[in-house]
């Protein structure tokens, strides 16, 4: 039974760090989408105003 419980802790402890990876990742991609997009308006504003 002991080793039951070790291997149940070992995979949420692998499930909680498989998560916050993606998370982290998630976030990561996000924010570099968004600066991406923002500099591709600020091309866009910048060459409709000439």
């Amino acid at each position: 039974m002991k080793k039951k419980c070790n291997f149940k802790w070992l995979v949420c402890i692998i499930g909680a760090v498989a998560a916050v990876t993606a998370a982290v990742t998630a976030f990561f991609f996000a924010r570099e989408k968004k600066k991406k997009d923002e500099e591709q308006l600020e091309e866009y504003l910048d060459y409709s105003i000439q």
